[in-house]
């Protein structure tokens, strides 16, 4: 769940994945490896992706519809 509401989001927000790494302050190799499911990101990670996007961390869950 976690994969497709990153790339939702970012589609949405209309940032490429550079973008979305710079705010968060990491490698855009690792932002990708966030959205491809490949590496789950850490809490201090989780936190700056739900700040960026303007959501809460159950959303970005899955555990919540509500942004």
């Amino acid at each position: 769940m976690l994969t497709q509401r990153l790339q939702e989001l970012r589609k949405e927000s209309g940032m490429t994945q550079q973008q979305v790494a710079d705010a968060i302050q990491t490698t855009l190799r690792q932002y990708q490896r966030f959205e491809k499911g490949e590496q789950k990101p850490g809490y201090d990670n989780l936190i700056k992706l739900a700040d960026c996007f303007q959501v809460s961390l159950d959303y970005l869950a899955g555990r919540s519809d509500c942004k």
